[in-house]
């Protein structure tokens, strides 16, 4: 019996004492095959005073699910526990294990391989069918997670990131992240900016005034809530959103052009089918090797394409120069630059002319952004592990079961805190 004990332990990971197995078979489920293990929880002492003088008044055969390697063969533990009572206290008591908490029938163990697949990009229903458990287990057990992530009001980051990004109900959710270690700061269920400054309102004078940077796109209120709690931040406009405002405002006044013209024409050709090539940096366009596009009919290179095509319009060249002057200026940080192309006075598109007034506005965090190695590219690339999140978990309906499960898979689950996590699941 003790060696068959000892095999069963170590085939099971099961390294408690008090527990001790005695039997094991194959038996139909409900039309599945389990493999059940027979086992007996002992009661060595009255966990009131501790006394080893105990009456044995019977069992509770409970079932519990464990973990298995293989999903198409379930393991189940017929675990009897025993019932005493205690000759010293009278206290009536029964045998509990840290293999399964009290009132449950899942093992801890298996809802900390659930949590362990929680941390991946997986949906809940695949992550139930691989450990024999109910969907409604795997939502309990996410839900026990939450209370994990608390926040602390005493420090604040160097540098943060401010963004958005659409999630439950397809609302718009604040995010904030720091912009060194690229970790979550915190997410809020909207961006309001009365709720913006009541969170950023709660963290202490000295945590504010730590904060030397902030990077946002031009959303104006962001710029609202830098100025009122962070007196030493210098607000930095991402190049990103800079460049992109830029280009969209050339490809529509690129269109507005094509468009005058009658659409069998060459000028009409060339700024209509390769509209990537505008888009790109000049440097990067082909020189050397024309190629023949049946398009326009005729062999050109990338380069000549180009400039056959901002020729057709003396605002769309000036326009196309200004995009490729900012773009450089931009890449090698040159803010003297910079400053003279945004006051430009070149005859430009009107919503060309539009976006210059807006960095004109914003000029100090715009070349801010130039200058400062700081950007939101951390902060979109969170953003798409977010959309995947919800892409298979096809949306989510709580706002806090999103945060958990984010904050799951950014690796902030800890193997050794088992037990904080799973007591209550």
């Amino acid at each position: 019996m003790s060696s068959l004990n000892n095999c069963i332990k170590f085939d099971l990971d099961i390294k408690e004492k008090n527990i001790v197995f005695k039997d094991y078979f194959y038996k139909m489920v409900q039309m599945k095959k389990h493999k059940i293990y027979e086992a007996e929880l002992i009661q060595p002492a009255c966990p009131y005073c501790g006394s080893l003088a105990l009456l044995h008044n019977g069992h509770l055969i409970t079932n519990i699910r464990y973990l298995t390697a293989n999903a198409s063969l379930p393991v189940i533990i017929r675990l009897a526990k025993q019932r005493v009572k205690c000759r010293a206290c009278d206290h009536w008591s029964m045998a509990q294990s840290e293999l399964v908490n009290k009132y449950c029938s899942i093992s801890n163990a298996s809802k900390l391989k659930v949590l362990s697949a929680l941390t991946e990009d997986r949906s809940m229903t695949s992550i139930a069918r691989e450990n024999n458990v109910s969907i409604n287990t795997v939502q309990r057990v996410l839900g026990n997670c939450s209370h994990r992530f608390i926040d602390s009001y005493e420090y604040l980051p160097a540098h943060l990131a401010f963004d958005e990004f659409k999630g439950v109900d397809r609302q718009l959710h604040f995010i904030c992240l720091d912009g060194d270690s690229h970790q979550v700061v915190q997410i809020l269920r909207t961006r309001c900016k009365k709720t913006l400054l009541k969170y950023f309102g709660r963290f202490s004078p000295q945590a504010r005034a730590n904060v030397r940077t902030v990077t946002m796109d031009l959303n104006f209120y962001y710029q609202d809530i830098v100025r009122a709690c962070f007196p030493n931040a210098q607000i930095v406009i991402d190049r990103f959103h800079m460049i992109q405002m830029l280009t969209r405002s050339f490809n529509s006044l690129r269109v507005q052009v094509m468009k005058t013209f009658d659409k069998r024409s060459r000028q009409y050709q060339l700024l209509k089918s390769p509209w990537k090539l505008y888009l790109k940096k000049f440097d990067e366009l082909e020189k050397a090797h024309p190629r023949y596009n049946w398009h326009y009919k005729d062999c050109l290179t990338q380069a000549q394409v180009v400039m056959e095509g901002i020729n057709t319009s003396t605002t769309l060249e000036n326009s196309y120069n200004l995009m490729q002057s900012f773009i450089q200026a931009v890449e090698t940080g040159n803010t003297h630059e910079l400053k003279s192309l945004i006051n430009c006075q070149d005859q430009i598109g009107t919503l060309m002319h539009k976006t210059l007034l807006t960095f004109k506005h914003n000029l100090t965090a715009v070349l801010n952004g130039a200058e400062l190695p700081y950007s939101n590219g951390c902060l979109e690339g969170f953003n798409h592990k977010i959309k995947q999140i919800e892409r298979t978990a096809f949306g989510y309906s709580n706002f806090t079961n999103l945060l958990t499960r984010i904050r799951l898979e950014e690796n902030q689950y800890k193997e050794k805190e088992p037990n904080s996590l799973l007591m209550t699941a």
